[in-house]
């Protein structure tokens, strides 16, 4: 994988949060990816698809590829179009828990410290980065690629097709989309599994704080019982995991302001006061949606908007191979 002078990959997201231009990240990501690829020893990741397949008992023989038999002394047969192409679903959360950290100044307080502040990289715009990238490369392995945002209420819907015309319309969706503050992504999960008429691979990118895990959990089962392979992104900031990172040379005893972004319920309060009661609380939430997607056949990845975004396009390429 590329370097930069000072040892940091070219895809981390702190470095991609400096370029403003959607398709241009997506490109840079996938380019530097299939790069990557080119260079590993992974066994079994093909950039390219192939076009043949291994003949098999049952297989028209009118399809051999005499010339690769003649290379390699196998029967291969050509695949046709309909045979190497997938329906892919992005699913994005655009509530605005997902807007965490904020920049949201300074306060009026001079007593109370603002928790979250300073930070550019928020993780709707790191989960920007991913569906972005994941369009882009799917497009390039001649996927059609269909794309939906919701918050409480799907926001919009765009049907899978496999033109450059069409990803260029989920690029400027992604460019220009509005968050709302609250969650219930139950209903909009189900009313996406409703629409989508062909099998596929479907990708949900979300920080899943949801008012009810349950709804959410049934809302991924509809998918999966309509015969689509479901992966989720749980997309986090690092201070969420370890309620840490508060700045440098503040006093143990300090007054933090912290705010609901979705609710903007608040409180005023030491971060020792509520460490362990959020952590065991965290922890909870974690585990309740790692043991019920599991149950369910779904796969969870967890990342933090740090996570370079070539691991999330490693986890797709190994489920859309794993499909076909």
């Amino acid at each position: 994988m590329q370097q930069s002078p000072a040892g940091r990959s070219f895809l981390d997201p702190a470095i991609l949060a400096r370029i403003g231009n959607l398709e241009l990240i997506a490109k840079f990501v996938v380019e530097g990816f299939i790069s990557g690829l080119h260079k590993s020893p992974y066994h079994g990741f093909s950039v390219e698809f192939s076009q043949y397949r291994q003949y098999m008992p049952g297989d028209d023989p009118k399809h051999i590829d005499w010339k690769a038999y003649a290379r390699t002394d196998r029967y291969y047969i050509k695949q046709f179009e309909e045979e190497t192409n997938l329906n892919c679903y992005l699913l994005l959360d655009a509530s605005e828990s997902m807007l965490h950290p904020i920049d949201e100044g300074q306060v009026d307080d001079p007593t109370i410290e603002e928790s979250g502040t300073g930070q550019k990289l928020t993780k709707l715009r790191y989960a920007s980065f991913l569906i972005a990238s994941l369009a882009y490369f799917m497009a390039k392995q001649r996927d059609a690629v269909g794309f939906a945002y919701f918050d409480d209420t799907l926001r919009q819907y765009l049907p899978a097709r496999s033109s450059t015309s069409h990803l260029h319309s989920i690029l400027l969706t992604l460019e220009t989309l509005q968050t709302a503050k609250s969650t219930r992504m139950g209903r909009p999960l189900h009313q996406i599994a409703e629409r989508l008429t062909k099998r596929g691979l479907v990708l949900f990118v979300s920080d899943l704080y949801d008012e009810d895990q349950t709804e959410v959990v049934e809302g991924l089962e509809h998918l999966r019982y309509e015969g689509h392979e479901v992966i989720v992104f749980h997309v986090l900031a690092h201070q969420e995991l370890a309620f840490a990172d508060f700045e440098a040379g503040r006093r143990a005893e300090a007054l933090i302001r912290f705010i609901d972004s979705e609710n903007d319920a608040e409180i005023i309060t030491t971060p020792q006061a509520i460490q362990e009661s959020y952590l065991n609380n965290f922890n909870e939430f974690l585990d309740t949606y790692r043991l019920a997607l599991r149950q369910s056949d779904i796969d969870y990845n967890m990342i933090t908007t740090a996570t370079p975004i070539d691991l999330a396009l490693a986890s797709y390429l190994a489920k859309r191979q794993g499909v076909l």
